[in-house]
């Protein structure tokens, strides 16, 4: 554990974020800068910042930024947790936190802050870790009696190496591909321990609980290489364009959203069987399969999702999806944004709009330069702020809303 006083150093910044578009009325603030690889964040009800990161730290891998005073700048920083990871939340009495193979939790003490720095218990370990796409973000379900974990694919088509042929059936997805469920109360379990709750997601960085739906809801990272693999089937161009990252929701154990078997073309508004399984671009397929709540542009990154419930914003946002994409659609000439879907009764109640944008710093159409920003992470403040994290320029953002 490393513990600083920043004295100043995190003063927050309105430099690059005046350059962040956002709708009329709200205001971005820098809160913290070059922090090194922050994937997902959280904020507790005291308003300390908390952040995972993907790499060490000065051996550490979760940052505490904290605001002794309440005047909005953060003077005391606290490293801790030498593993790296992505997944992070505060939940009850304790602080959890995950490594890509497990996930660990800190007690609180009656204040809301973490007991004892250096203890931690271990809620599940020994996850499958092959490298690629190996974050494991985790959410609880209303009761606090199930933790869901994603397990992301290494494979990104579950193709038989060396060959243009799938594996059928796709071995991988019965320790990979979905999200698996434990029991959220007790501790050092193993991967045997869980149930596979989703399937058919290569994989899922962000996933949460709707409790509006009382519902898991995941943002699917599509695949890729259609025309490196199959140039008889799909030009260059589709390649960039295909498939949709999707969001989708799964309401019980045993849901599929298709994957590796099928995608989701969002230009046809069809689940497409994949090439690997006898697909040729045209062919439907995944009857039984999910389809997805939106469908957005591919190669997007979706990285995380949070339904806003706070009252700061506008009432339109109440109840909607906010959407950190961490990468950008050839399509649209577009990304590295926040984007919002709206909700009602638990459904889209209307398309899909980019609510915050401009993070890259050039303009991704006729780049001048490299990108700055990558959005990473979303958390709500206990006021209603927004809050958005970088895991290219180590930043962390303050959203907020003023009539």
């Amino acid at each position: 554990m490393k513990k600083m006083l920043l004295l100043g150093m995190l003063v927050p910044s309105m430099l690059f974020a005046q350059e962040i578009k956002v709708p009329a009325g709200f205001s971005v603030t820098e809160i913290a800068k070059n922090q090194g690889a922050v994937r997902h964040i959280a904020v507790s009800k005291q308003g300390h910042v908390y952040a995972k990161l993907s790499k060490l730290k000065d051996g550490n891998g979760i940052i505490q930024l904290k605001d002794t005073n309440q005047d909005g700048v953060f003077e005391e920083e606290t490293l801790f947790g030498n593993y790296p990871g992505t997944g992070i939340m505060i939940d009850g009495s304790y602080f959890y936190a995950s490594s890509n193979k497990g996930v660990f939790r800190y007690a609180l003490n009656a204040t809301g802050e973490i007991a004892d720095w250096n203890k931690f218990e271990t809620i599940v370990d020994g996850l499958p870790d092959h490298g690629r796409d190996n974050a494991k973000p985790f959410v609880f379900d209303q009761g606090k009696n199930h933790i869901y974990v994603t397990i992301g694919s290494w494979n990104d088509p579950c193709r038989v190496p060396g060959t243009g042929q799938g594996m059928n059936p796709c071995a991988i997805l019965d320790s990979a591909g979905g999200v698996w469920q434990f029991d959220a109360n007790k501790l050092n379990q193993g991967f045997k321990d869980g149930v596979r709750y989703a399937t058919g997601l290569k994989n899922a960085v962000g996933i949460t609980w709707n409790p509006q739906t009382q519902s898991l809801f995941a943002m699917a990272h599509g695949r890729g290489q259609f025309h490196d693999f199959y140039p008889q089937y799909y030009t260059p161009q589709q390649s960039q364009e295909l498939p949709a990252e999707a969001m989708y929701e799964f309401k019980k154990a045993g849901d599929d959203a298709g994957w590796p078997y099928i995608y989701y073309d969002h230009k046809q508004n069809k689940k497409i069987v994949a090439p690997e399984f006898g697909g040729d671009g045209k062919k439907t397929g995944g009857e039984k399969a999910l389809d997805p709540v939106v469908a957005f542009p591919a190669h997007m990154g979706p990285n995380d999702i949070l339904f806003y419930s706070g009252n700061q914003f506008p009432a339109k946002y109440k109840n909607g999806a906010f959407i950190a994409f961490h990468g950008q659609s050839a399509e649209l000439k577009k990304g590295y944004l926040v984007a919002f879907v709206p909700f009602k009764n638990g459904k889209p109640s209307g398309k899909w709009e980019i609510f915050a944008d401009n993070f890259a710093g050039t303009d991704l159409a006729k780049p001048t330069g490299p990108i700055q920003h990558r959005p990473c992470g979303l958390a709500e403040g206990p006021d209603g702020s927004l809050y958005v994290s970088d895991d290219l320029g180590g930043s962390i953002y303050r959203i907020q809303y003023k009539k």
